[in-house]
């Protein structure tokens, strides 16, 4: 690793950098702090990389602006699918919250350490909820990490009186005390290890505690099986869980309207997709981008793209 650190260039948002007659720019993604699309200008071509993308603002991150190009590579993840509004997802995770804890509950919050950790701490903090929050996990170091690099983030102050507020799980005695919480923000986001697979064993036989998923579980991961199954692996065997759990839509990839839209403000005549299931989000995409009028491409694995000039 430190030597392919060795190797990189790094750039900054905005940045005009030069290769041999070819224009670069990195423009922010939303998605992740950090995360940038790739704006390439030749001398008869304007290309735009979108890379993981969202246009929607999220506590951390502000939206993706679309570029005027002339061929869109674009992720399709959500393809065929739209996302909730933004603040009826958040109002109903903080009612849900609110009801787990009025009846002396703990909520149990698994959450992907970069970026969702965060956001959901920003969410909660902003609310104005009287909520005693704990947070574990890499999510924590992750946060300590951003708030080094402010330029990438929406609110600096934001993130940073939002950890100041919860209380920072760095010992045995601390996960214990966190027990008794309100909410526990923890990784890993998909119940497949890391302290929130702890906290689910000890939370497990009160059942006013609550689960609270707030992003994608994919196939054979322990939130998966929690909420096809009922069950998740403990220790290396499968148990029940008769708690409450509740999934959210808090995903910081463009939906399939999104998608849509930023193409459309784009005018690209010709849009790539990748990063898209075959069966189920590709050919509604296809067939939507189709009827704005773009020239849609499809590669598949080790397909390789001639752009003539």
């Amino acid at each position: 690793i430190d030597e392919a650190v060795d190797l990189w260039q790094a750039h900054g948002f905005d940045e005009k950098i030069t290769f041999h007659n070819w224009k670069w720019r990195l423009l922010r993604a939303g998605h992740i702090p950090g995360a940038a699309m790739v704006n390439i200008e030749t001398p008869t071509h304007r290309i735009l990389f979108t890379g993981d993308f969202d246009t929607r603002d999220s506590g951390l991150v502000n939206g993706a602006e679309p570029v005027k190009c002339d061929i869109l590579f674009i992720e399709g993840t959500y393809g065929g699918r739209s996302h909730p509004p933004k603040q009826h997802e958040q109002q109903r995770f903080l009612d849900r919250v609110t009801e787990v804890v009025g009846r002396g509950g703990t909520c149990l919050v698994p959450a992907f350490a970069n970026g969702r950790t965060q956001d959901v701490l920003i969410l909660l903090h902003k609310s104005g909820l009287n909520l005693n929050v704990h947070i574990d996990g890499m999510g924590k170091f992750l946060a300590k990490l951003y708030l080094e690099h402010p330029e990438y983030l929406r609110s600096s102050d934001d993130l940073e009186a939002a950890l100041a507020w919860a209380k920072k799980v760095s010992s045995k005695s601390d996960r214990k005390k966190a027990l008794d919480a309100d909410v526990i923000i923890t990784t890993s986001g998909m119940l497949d290890g890391g302290p929130s697979i702890w906290y689910v064993n000890r939370l497990r036989d009160n059942p006013e505690n609550a689960i609270l998923l707030t992003g994608y579980q994919a196939r054979g991961s322990g939130g998966k099986k929690l909420l096809d199954q009922g069950k998740l692996p403990i220790f290396g065997t499968d148990t029940p869980i008769d708690l409450e759990v509740d999934q959210f839509t808090f995903s910081t990839h463009s939906g399939h309207d999104e998608i849509l839209n930023f193409a459309q403000q784009c005018e690209a005549k010709h849009v790539v997709i990748y990063h898209a299931d075959p069966v189920q989000a590709r050919p509604p995409l296809v067939v939507a981008l189709e009827a704005q009028g773009h020239t849609v491409h499809c590669p598949i694995n080790g397909e390789s793209y001639t752009i003539v000039d």
